[in-house]
């Protein structure tokens, strides 16, 4: 990330979410508590911008159950392989999960869970690129970097998990 970046925070359902764009794509979105912080650069400097205007947006819309798939220019910074597992994210259907294993098959790689998950963990763009639709073989919800009761919210909202009840 050479070139400036501008980042603000915003206000969601799931608390804070740090959004950090260049002037052509966005590219992190941030849980308050990330396990994998993003560590800001000299580059980053406070601001606005339309592409995270855009976004802000967006979130809202997709919080508010408006939106189902979004439209924005993204510019996420890994390995060609996590570039992949994270390009296959944005093709898992709002409202749908899959697993580890499904995700590993989907990119070629079917003895790969372990590299997949790997690379789902450290997905910059949550939400956006639903890392969070992805769940264990036994449909447990393992591990998302916006905490689990975060994941179980996205998949409540998106209606890929029954509303639990007090006694559920």
């Amino acid at each position: 990330m050479n070139e400036p970046l501008t980042f603000r925070h915003i206000d969601s359902p799931v608390g804070p979410l740090l959004l950090v764009a260049d002037e052509h794509a966005l590219r992190v979105i941030e849980f308050e508590n990330p396990r994998h912080p993003i560590a800001p650069s000299p580059q980053w400097q406070a601001g606005d911008t339309p592409v995270i205007r855009q976004a802000e947006r967006q979130l809202a819309e997709y919080f508010r159950g408006e939106r189902q798939h979004f439209d924005l220019p993204l510019a996420p910074e890994g390995t060609p392989f996590q570039r992949e597992v994270w390009t296959t994210l944005a093709g898992i259907p709002y409202g749908q999960t899959i697993s580890y294993a499904q995700l590993a098959q989907r990119v070629a790689k079917p003895t790969a869970m372990r590299a997949v998950g790997a690379a789902n963990g450290r997905n910059p763009l949550p939400i956006v690129l639903p890392c969070h639709r992805v769940i264990g073989a036994d449909g447990s919800l393992t591990g998302f970097g916006g905490g689990l009761p975060t994941k179980q919210f996205l998949l409540q909202l998106e209606g890929a998990l029954p509303a639990r009840d007090l006694f559920g």
